[in-house]
């Protein structure tokens, strides 16, 4: 992924000089990036449904007073969000294992501190290029839903059989129907799901 106007970079550290030096490395690659005092205020900005709709990670210390960095991410598992929203841990090398830990239960990565600001970037970068991959396959999931959801129940049963390989006449005889309300079913649910054949519209049924 290229760096982009159109990503954020959250960075929640209490250390002011961590973020700071965070925050100039980030603008250097053209990264914007919101900066988090502790864990308690990104919280209040995530349940105050305040998180961008463009890609986003977020660079999470391990170590804070109050909301520690671990609990902070356990919270966002909970809520799903740190799929859309990967999480690089910030550690020092006693809490390596710890952060090794969260990676295996859903953090994309740890950077040991202190970090090499090339790499650290390039894992920013791959982040977000996951979070931008994950927003694309959300969205795509709901607008085939909703092209579902304009489905007759008549024109589900033809689908389904469609997607089994069934021809026209096996689908019409199943249904006790006449081919050509068969045909006439099967032409209404490729344009309202926008597919092409049955093939495609069985992959687009697997994404459902």
């Amino acid at each position: 992924m290229q760096p982009s106007i159109d990503a954020c970079v959250f960075i929640v550290d209490d250390d002011a000089g961590v973020r700071e030096a965070l925050a100039w490395l980030l603008r250097t690659r053209r990264l914007p990036s919101q900066l988090f005092g502790g864990a308690d205020a990104f919280q209040r900005m995530v349940e105050a449904d305040a998180l961008p709709n463009q890609p986003c990670c977020l660079l999470l210390d391990v170590r804070m007073p109050g909301i520690s960095g671990l609990a902070l991410f356990d919270w966002l598992v909970m809520r799903g969000l740190h799929a859309a929203m990967p999480v690089i841990f910030l550690t020092g090398h006693a809490d390596v294992p710890t952060a090794v830990d969260a990676v295996k239960r859903g953090a994309f990565d740890f950077c040991e501190k202190p970090f090499s600001d090339n790499a650290l970037v390039d894992r920013i970068e791959q982040a977000l290029a996951l979070s931008a991959a994950v927003a694309s396959a959300r969205k795509e999931t709901t607008l085939l839903r909703n092209r579902l959801a304009e489905l007759t129940e008549r024109e589900r049963d033809v689908m389904r059989l469609v997607v089994e390989g069934q021809p026209n006449k096996l689908i019409a005889d199943s249904l006790d129907i006449s081919v050509r309300t068969v045909e006439v079913h099967r032409a209404r649910v490729f344009d309202k799901m926008q597919a092409k054949s049955a093939v495609e519209l069985a992959n687009m049924l697997r994404k459902t």
